[in-house]
């Protein structure tokens, strides 16, 4: 019988960059020490691993760079507690462990041809930013691609010159928007939603991503159900604390559904039946 990896046994990653994002959010960009599994390793779009901390713990994190870029994989991550906050204070060379990937993905092959629609909320962007880079890496296979971002101020943004490549591109409609505005901000201030009537939407043909505080996801799925959208069309991470990631600890489970591993990534219409 084929001896089955130990799905409790993390690999060792190393961390080979950290970019700063906000005041308490950075990006880490990470490498598997062994060349030989690093080389092996896939991943999708939507998926996370468990992060560990040696003598912390570990924690789930969504992917938040793209599979058509293996030479590393970035992880997004915000201060808030004391794994988080021992991350942060890492650096180039230092090592962590690594489980996974873990979870379902966004659907892709099956929106080819369509168009797109991208809506994030402050962190939650980076989780849809490996599927705009997987999609934008095969930029011809989809129709038009639209990205709606809002985050608390201008200082809250992520991937600051990154925004400016995507406002940038003529095959790309990046619009973003901030709750409160700061000095210097000459662009929209408001909440995500208010982004709608400047996009331009087309319903009909459109598969809409979202990600971002579970109070953004809400609205912004009423704007979409209200707009025309079918329910199957709007894709969305589902809110639940995860913890063992394979789905056997039960701190994630909704009816019948464990998010961490029937999940994260769940459909409105898959959404509405797990709440009602």
């Amino acid at each position: 019988m084929e001896k089955r990896p130990n799905i409790y046994l993390p690999e060792i990653a190393r961390i080979v960059e950290v970019r700063d994002e906000t005041p308490d959010t950075k990006t880490f960009v990470f490498r598997f020490r062994d060349d030989q599994f690093h080389d092996s390793f896939a991943w999708r779009p939507g998926q996370f691993v468990e992060l560990s901390v040696f003598g912390l713990g570990e924690a789930p994190f969504g992917f938040a760079s793209s599979p058509t870029r293996k030479e590393s994989f970035d992880i997004t991550i915000r201060a808030v507690g004391a794994l988080t906050r021992a991350l942060h204070a890492m650096g180039t060379g230092d090592e962590v462990g690594i489980r996974g990937p873990l979870g379902n993905h966004f659907p892709f092959d099956d929106v080819q041809g369509r168009n797109i629609l991208f809506i994030g909320g402050g962190i939650g962007l980076p989780p849809l930013r490996s599927l705009i880079h997987n999609m934008l890496d095969e930029r011809d296979k989809f129709g038009e691609i639209t990205i709606l971002y809002g985050a608390r101020t201008p200082t809250d943004l992520v991937y600051k010159e990154e925004l400016k490549e995507w406002e940038q591109r003529s095959d790309v409609k990046f619009i973003v928007t901030v709750d409160r505005s700061e000095p210097g901000w000459e662009g929209n201030v408001g909440l995500v939603p208010m982004l709608f009537s400047k996009a331009d939407i087309k319903p009909d043909g459109t598969t809409a991503y979202i990600c971002g505080p579970p109070v953004m996801i809400r609205f912004v799925i009423q704007d979409l159900v209200s707009m025309g959208f079918a329910e199957e069309n709007i894709i969305s991470t589902l809110e639940r604390h995860m913890k063992c990631g394979v789905g056997k600890c039960n701190h994630c489970c909704i009816g019948h559904k464990y998010v961490c591993r029937d999940g994260p990534v769940f459909s409105y219409k898959q959404m509405k039946g797990l709440l009602e």
